[in-house]
């Protein structure tokens, strides 16, 4: 884990450097002159933005994009600070993000947003009316550990879970959603914890029996085709993680009605199952994230 003024020291050189550090793709461009959509550094939310942003090009508006910005530490200062302009979220992970020392957060969905929309707005963030898609962090065995040992709940790894590893992102440790919630909710305090860049190596790591506990979130793909279950969260410690689009007040103070009506709309019709083969043919079909948002918007 990093010492956290290391962590910020990072987040500030991104910061600065985020008009210039995206690829060519992603026509970067000044405050002002196209609507900036930023993505977290994982496949689903990469194509999430994508699958947002084409609806505001077909509204008629400028679009970049710039993918892999960082994680929620990066990305949420970045557009509170106006270095970009929309961000597509979570709802349960937004809120715990914006409110870290809260210890009574709402768990109906109404409620949340209507607490996120409080605070993020007086930090120059509008939050958008969330999809009925959703993506929860997970946790998964490999179905023979499920079988021999008898578990699938969270609750029941507490026991087993001093002799076990642990895999999952390098942020995972500081998150009250990851592993600090399986420790402080489940009692789980894991032998190992290895950090791992991506879902794909989590799973690999989990058939290697590298690790005998990793996160995949809900909708993940390889769910479908991976020897590997995800346990119930018996406790409750994921609130609801309905896909949520977050803008900055300026964009919207200078774009006007018809982005925020091309983002809500995309929010109307965009499902968990949607968002399933979204990642589907990403992660299984080899299909970039823009392929799979135009095959998304082909079919409607």
């Amino acid at each position: 884990m990093r010492p956290r003024s290391a962590a910020l020291g990072a987040v500030l050189l991104v910061l600065l450097a985020l008009p210039a550090c995206a690829p060519a793709a992603s026509d970067a461009a000044p405050a002002g002159t196209t609507i900036r959509f930023a993505s977290y550094d994982f496949a689903e939310n990469q194509t999430l933005v994508e699958v947002y942003a084409e609806a505001v090009r077909r509204e008629g508006l400028p679009v970049s994009i710039q993918h892999g910005v960082g994680t929620r530490e990066v990305v949420a200062p970045a557009l509170q600070q106006g270095v970009v302009d929309v961000v597509i979220d979570y709802l349960g992970t937004a809120l715990t993000f914006a409110r870290p020392t809260a210890t009574d957060l709402p768990r109906i969905p109404e409620e949340m947003h209507a607490t996120l929309s409080r605070t993020l707005g007086g930090r120059g963030v509008d939050v958008l009316e969330p999809a009925r898609a959703e993506d929860q962090n997970g946790f998964a065995v490999t179905t023979a550990f499920s079988v021999e040992k008898g578990v699938v709940r969270l609750s029941e790894l507490r026991p087993l879970a001093p002799e076990l590893t642990f895999g999952g992102p390098p942020e995972c440790p500081e998150r009250p959603l990851c592993l600090r919630g399986l420790e402080e909710t489940y009692g789980l305090e894991f032998a190992e914890v290895r950090a791992l860049p991506s879902r794909t190596a989590t799973v690999e790591g989990l058939r290697t029996r590298e690790i005998d506990v990793g996160l995949l979130e809900t909708t993940d793909a390889r769910l479908a085709v991976a020897p590997v279950v995800l346990l119930i969260d018996d406790l409750g410690l994921q609130p609801p993680e309905n896909v949520v689009p977050m803008v900055a007040i300026a964009a919207l103070d200078r774009w006007g009605e018809r982005l925020r009506t091309a983002l809500d709309d995309v929010s109307a019709r965009l499902t968990t199952a949607d968002l399933v083969q979204l990642n589907v043919a990403v992660e299984l079909r080899g299909m970039t994230p823009a392929e799979a948002a135009a095959q998304w918007w082909n079919s409607r």
